[in-house]
């Protein structure tokens, strides 16, 4: 009888992404308070929120290639001490400049999580288990995160303070850091709790695909491939949509829809429940779409497209909402449809590219896909502060931009990813 340790790995990696979420949203949380109290406007804190961005899609690539080269469980446990102790120390923060250099810094020890996360998934599990696991295990973890920041962080930051929400991430992260050394390893074949059963299981499942990108070119060959540039764009239109609505929905939701911190800290969880429930979904289709299909790589590029369509309907729809029901609910129903596009993104990834490269590739995509978060807060910042206020239209502006770039990735898709000629 095979073991079933990979699903500890499984979860592990669903519980490390969570947390990155919840540290992640913290800031947006008790944005309402930290102006206040630090004195900062609406285009200052748009820069806030990008900045992170810069230090995180750095290391989305160096992370990626860090664990290609020294493994996952180094790499991993190094990246999450650097950005629990990062998110702690924004406790201490007296102003503007000095929260921005946290900011970076703690992006840095984030930026690895996505390559590492995809590695490891292709290390310890068979194509067939791939959609639901990767999905939960990045997007899934993201999602429980950023369902769960608004009412722990805020009820903490109303009883204790903005600052104590801080000192809960720090330590949460070291918690989780502990169990990763003790419990992790590189690959099946290095773990002491995997039988042989499972680790022939795992292996058998992970056989390429006649069609799949070549093996044994340089590093370059899969970064300049139009191929996985056209699913670079097609993750930086989903995280456009998600960075966006993590880093303004609740100060929307508080300045457009007149909610109190309180009430905003309940509400903000429904759009990111419905995500989770999206990429759980996502996950099962997307395997029952590769079963049946005759190439794993046409069934996830047709998920790809239709999915950023579906996006780009609900922001139309939301830029014509009266009510706050209606609002919450049309962006419950984008996050539910979003959920699903990273799954399908990583997991197109393990089908293009050889096992040795995937840390690196995946860490390039994940650093063209997270110039979204650079971009999207701070655009959306002073759209808001410049261009129409923050009582509704210069939302309304920022929700017509990431439905138009949505729109413009499923057409990249159409347009460039195809299923290789079988060799």
């Amino acid at each position: 009888m095979k073991t079933q340790f990979r699903w500890t790995i499984g979860s592990l990696l669903f519980f490390a992404s969570m947390i990155n979420y919840i540290d992640r949203a913290a800031l947006p949380i008790v944005a309402p308070m930290i102006q206040k109290d630090l004195g900062i406007d609406a285009a200052q804190l748009g820069l806030i929120f990008s900045i992170f961005f810069v230090g995180y899609a750095l290391f989305n690539f160096v992370g990626g290639t860090l664990a290609d080269h020294f493994g996952t469980k180094k790499v991993y446990g190094i990246a999450m001490t650097v950005w629990s102790i990062f998110s702690g120390l924004t406790a201490i923060v007296t102003g503007f400049w000095q929260l921005m250099i946290f900011r970076i810094i703690f992006g840095l020890g984030e930026g690895p999580m996505g390559s590492i996360t995809n590695k490891t998934v292709r290390n310890w599990f068979p194509r067939q288990e791939t959609g639901v696991v990767v999905g939960m295990a990045t997007t899934g973890g993201n999602l429980t995160g950023a369902a769960i920041a608004g009412p722990i962080m805020g009820f903490i930051a109303l009883a204790l303070g903005w600052r104590a929400s801080f000192i809960v991430t720090l330590v949460i992260g070291l918690i989780w850091v502990a169990c990763w050394l003790f419990f992790s390893a590189d690959t099946p074949a290095k773990s002491r709790h995997v039988n042989e059963a499972e680790r022939r299981y795992i292996e058998s499942g992970r056989v390429a695909e006649a069609g799949q990108v070549e093996e044994g070119h340089s590093l370059g060959y899969y970064l300049s491939s139009i191929i996985i540039l056209a699913v670079a764009f097609a993750f930086f239109a989903a995280n456009y949509t998600q960075y966006f609505l993590l880093s303004w929905l609740p100060s929307y939701l508080v300045s457009a829809r007149g909610l109190d911190i309180k009430t905003m800290s309940v509400v903000t969880m429904i759009p990111w429940i419905a995500g989770l429930i999206g990429v759980f979904i996502g996950g099962l289709i997307m395997d029952m779409l590769v079963r049946h299909s005759r190439h794993a790589i046409d069934a996830r590029r047709r998920m790809l497209v239709v999915t950023l369509l579906l996006i780009a309907v609900g922001f139309g729809g939301t830029m014509m909402v009266t009510t706050t029901v209606q609002a919450v609910t049309l962006m419950a129903l984008v996050i539910f449809i979003e959920g699903m596009i990273p799954t399908a993104c990583w997991a197109l990834l393990q089908d293009l590219v050889p096992g040795n490269r995937v840390g690196s590739v995946g860490g390039f995509v994940h650093l063209l896909s997270n110039i979204a978060g650079i971009v999207g807060p701070a655009l959306t910042g002073f759209i808001i502060q410049y261009g129409g206020g923050p009582t509704g239209g210069g939302y309304n502006v920022s929700f017509a931009v990431a439905g138009g770039i949505a729109v413009l990735a499923a057409i990249g898709v159409i347009c460039f990813i195809r299923v290789p000629a079988a060799r």
